[in-house]
């Protein structure tokens, strides 16, 4: 993994903390969460607070996260919302975390001045000992203080505070005036400065686990199921109507079709639809091309062009799928018919523009293992995982090229891919509308699909 660490690919955007006074107060709201220090004075931390090498130190990377539930957090800065989420075991922790900080973020900064943060994302599941018991996850909300319990005064104090101005004899009692005095050079004046975290709760539907070897729930949709990469039958009995297996191909394109959670990559508004499969299938080549012992070293799409056409043959179908929806995206060839059986099926949808959008593109990346670069931004944790397993040869092109194309502009990569663009007011038609709204890119087979 060491190329990806290099090149800013793996542990990217980390916050580091080498000051004596941010380590003692991470020890601090450490030692309150799980009773542990760590003796390192020089460690990086995501957006949760973990840190992968005070995990190596304790040998245990869920020191924050006991059994993949209820993950807990440490803040020292607000700059870690930009930072990752490592070790994911839910889809939906991050977005949490990151929303949290952004709603309390002037509460978060003066309070992360003078001490850390240390909190949980609480739900009514402490421990997932089996896939059933999953579906007990609701809701999540967030409990969050110092170390010191400065929250928890300063609402203390506000109550006393109350009091004081209410009770009629309030202004003759030294004990509550001795009282608000005490906490207030703890929390500062309430009053002028209110020190106060925002009570929030997330319901939670529709989300990815890492427990079980990977499940995707869809609960708040018209047609529930679970769809897992493969054992449906180890998971037991599910409160859920369907359980698919990634190998259930025309069952999960129903399910989408039916959800209306995905559209065709040549029907999406403002995507330069094109340029989309081109890479796509240039992927797919570099593939091909480490198998048959060919070197990518410094490889352009002109060089994987000529490596496309000297293994024409071996070219797998998925490959070919694409090239034929491409001469009909791009040169007036004919409409081919990719139904949801067809490798290249998956290749050709994204998302549509709904709350779930990251959720399915992450379930879609998984679907397409060959698209690399969709593998990388949406699911990271399979892309490191299938990256492991890789040539050495695929693993050096994979790396320079998600450096030279994705790192220079993320933000640009992504809305190209993925953003949506506003409906007009009046529509433009695409070519053949009436087939790509009325049976999407499968053709009509895929309505029984």
């Amino acid at each position: 993994m060491h190329r990806l660490i290099e090149k800013g690919l793996m542990f990217g955007n980390l916050v580091r903390v080498d000051s004596p006074i941010l380590v003692e107060r991470y020890n601090r709201a450490l030692k309150h969460l799980t009773g542990k220090e760590t003796a390192l004075d020089v460690f990086h931390i995501d957006i949760s607070g973990f840190s992968p090498e005070i995990g190596d130190e304790f040998d245990d990377q869920l020191y924050l996260n006991h059994a993949g539930v209820n993950r807990q957090f440490i803040l020292l800065t607000t700059d870690q919302a930009s930072a990752p989420l490592l070790n994911a075991k839910f889809s939906m922790a991050r977005g949490i975390l990151k929303q949290f900080i952004a709603e309390n973020r002037s509460q978060l900064f003066a309070l992360t001045t003078r001490d850390a943060v240390a909190g949980e994302l609480v739900n009514s599941v402490y421990l997932a000992d089996t896939p059933a018991r999953l579906f007990d996850i609701r809701s999540i909300r967030i409990e969050a203080d110092t170390t010191r319990g400065t929250v928890a005064m300063a609402e203390k104090l506000g109550r006393k505070i109350d009091r004081f101005k209410t009770e009629p004899d309030a202004w003759f009692d030294d004990v509550l005036i001795a009282e608000m005095i005490g906490i207030a050079k703890k929390t500062g004046d309430v009053v002028r400065n209110p020190v106060q975290l925002k009570q929030m709760e997330f319901v939670q539907d529709n989300f990815w686990t890492d427990l079980f070897g990977s499940m995707y729930l869809f609960r708040g949709v018209e047609h529930p199921a679970a769809i897992v990469p493969k054992g449906k039958e180890k998971l037991g009995k599910l409160p859920i109507p369907f359980t698919f297996e990634f190998s259930d191909r025309s069952a999960i394109a129903k399910f989408l079709h039916l959800n209306d959670l995905v559209e065709p990559i040549i029907a999406a508004r403002g995507v330069d639809a094109a340029a989309i499969l081109k890479q796509k299938m240039d992927f797919i080549v570099a593939s091909l091309a480490v198998e048959m012992g060919e070197s990518l070293r410094g490889a352009t799409r002109r060089d994987l062009r000529r490596l496309g056409r000297n293994y024409a043959r071996q070219l797998p179908e998925a490959w070919q799928g694409l090239a034929a929806l491409l001469r009909w995206a791009s040169d007036d060839g004919p409409w081919p018919k990719i139904t949801s059986e067809h490798p290249a099926y998956f290749y050709t949808l994204r998302a549509k523009n709904h709350a779930d959008a990251d959720l399915v593109n992450m379930l879609l990346a998984e679907l397409t293992p060959l698209d690399v670069r969709q593998l990388f931004i949406c699911h990271k944790d399979a892309f490191y995982r299938a990256y492991a397993t890789w040539p050495d040869e695929k693993r050096a092109y994979v790396a320079d090229f998600l450096d030279r194309e994705y790192q220079v502009d993320k933000a640009g990569t992504r809305k190209a891919l993925y953003g949506h663009e506003e409906p007009m007011e009046e529509p433009v038609p695409t070519r053949q509308p009436d087939i790509i709204h009325r049976v999407g890119p499968w053709g009509a087979m895929n309505r029984r699909g």
